[in-house]
Order: C-alpha cells, then structure tokens, then sequence
C-alpha cells in the first residue's frame, strides 16, 4: 500500500435543508440544521482512510473550535495530522451549505486555508517516495498548489487534481498532472488548458463519469441509489480513486466502477466526510 499525501483544504460545514432556495430579498425556513467537519481536501482524506489507505494531510485551521474539530475529526479517522498546523491571522475555513431536495448551494469562507506556504509543502513531501500519491484541490491558495504539484512529479509521485472549484490560474501546474478530476462545470472553464495527453475523469453525478486517456475512452453511469444529500460526493469519488492508486490497482473500468460505486454509496447518508463508507460497507452494498 502506497502513502497518500493530501494536500488540502479544511471547513467547517454549516448544513440546513430547506423546501425553496431563497431569491434576492427573500427568507425561507429551513430545518435539519448540522455542523459538520468537510471541505474538499479533509473529506477525500477520510474518503481514502475509511477504505484503508494510509493517509498524511496538509492544511491550515484558525485558533478557534472549528479548527480544533477538524483536526480531531481527521485523526478519529486515522488520518496523519503532523502537517495541521494553526495560524493566529486567519479563522479556520467555513462552508454556508443550503439543502434543497438532491441539489445543495454552498458559499465559502477559505480562511486559514489560503496560509499555505512553500515551506509547509516542502516538509510535508520530505519524505514522499516515488510511487506515492499525492492529491490536491482548489480551495488552498493557488501559488502553493502549483507549487505542490510541481514538487511531488519531481520526486515521482502519482499526482490527482480535482480542480475544484475551477481557477485558471492553475493551468500553469497542469502538466505536472497525472489524472484531472473536474466535474463538468470544471471541465468546460478548463478544457482549453488541459492537454491531449491528460489523464481525464469527469464526474457527472448520476450520469457516472467518462474516462479519456491517449485515445482511450470509456464511461459509465452510477448505480441508482435512494439519494439523501449529494454534498460531498465528488470528494469521495476523488478519495476513492486515490486509495485504488494507493492499492495499486489497474486505472480501468473495473476500477472507475467501483469507484462510482463508493461515492454513490455516500449520497444515500447526510453529510460530508462522515458519509464516506468503509471498505466492509461497501463490500455489503
């Protein structure tokens, strides 16, 4: 089994359900109000650590009890956390979630994790061999990704970006990427700056996913689950697939399938990094 290097982001998830989405102007009730511990980069990390991998994580919190929750969180789910470090200017990341039936709106307070710094990727892959994997995302500053990405090829790590949410700006790291996982909204801001040459998974939520790579591609749709909340599911998609590569396990049909298959899983629970299931759960499913 190969480490998993994630670096990423942390947020605190703050989830109520509602019956409308508001328009300008408006108020509209809500229930079911929740807290939980996500953003992008803590929920693939439990993703991959819930099935078995051997998970390291990078990221920044504030000095506050958002930040001290998340940590924990990552370590109940067995996830490294010498590299979650605290920074007194900034409070720690926090996503405004709104429910309405299977779709979710989200607005998001980056916070502590725009304070990463080339020292912190520096120690963090010190010890990165070749053959592991590292994975990012989008919501730690930019500069420290690019350079992040840079870095982990040089020492001939897998590298996985789920350029979520888009940002030109990363195209100048594109080339440093093994496999690019951007849903469909992603893929079209981006498309223009990914190579030929890229190893490509679009997401497609319950149309699957569509793999393309040097002429190769195939697709697939996701099995029909009874959807609860959809939050979270492109993570662990992302999560997923990192903990195959860590088990080094063939990229192929059978593998993206499976793959399908565990986030799916993860849209018939509430929540984020909690509704990731484990290996023995997806065996059952």
């Amino acid at each position: 089994m190969r480490n998993i290097y994630v670096l990423g982001s942390l947020n605190s998830d703050l989830a109520i359900s509602t019956d409308k989405f508001p328009v300008e102007g408006e108020t509209v009730n809500g229930q079911g109000f929740k807290v939980g511990c996500g953003g992008k980069g803590l929920n693939q990390a439990i993703a991959a650590a819930k099935l078995g991998g051997k998970v390291k994580f990078c990221g920044k919190i504030g000095n506050d009890q958002f930040g001290k929750d998340m940590k924990k969180w990552l370590r109940v789910n067995k996830v490294n956390v010498c590299h979650v470090k605290k920074v007194s200017d900034a409070s720690s990341g926090v996503a405004i979630i709104v429910l309405n039936n299977n779709n979710n709106r989200i607005v998001l307070d980056l916070g502590a994790n725009l304070k990463i710094s080339v020292k912190d990727v520096d120690a963090f892959l010190a010890k990165a061999r070749k053959g592991d994997i590292f994975v990012s995302q989008l919501e730690n500053n930019i500069p420290a990704i690019c350079y992040a990405l840079k870095i982990a090829k040089e020492k001939g790590m897998v590298t996985v970006l789920n350029p979520a949410p888009a940002n030109i700006e990363i195209k100048q790291a594109l080339n440093f990427v093994d496999y690019l996982i951007p849903n469909e909204t992603e893929y079209e801001i981006l498309k223009e700056y990914i190579s030929k040459d890229t190893n490509l998974i679009i997401t497609k939520g319950a149309d699957g996913y569509e793999y393309r790579s040097k002429g190769v591609s195939f697709s697939e749709l996701a099995p029909k689950v009874k959807v609860v909340d959809t939050t979270g599911a492109g993570d662990c998609f992302v999560g997923a697939f990192a903990y195959m590569l860590a088990s080094e396990k063939p990229v192929n049909k059978e593998t993206l399938d499976q793959v399908t298959k565990i986030a799916s899983i993860s849209t018939t629970r509430f929540g984020s990094s909690i509704s990731s299931p484990t290996m023995e759960e997806v065996n059952k499913f």
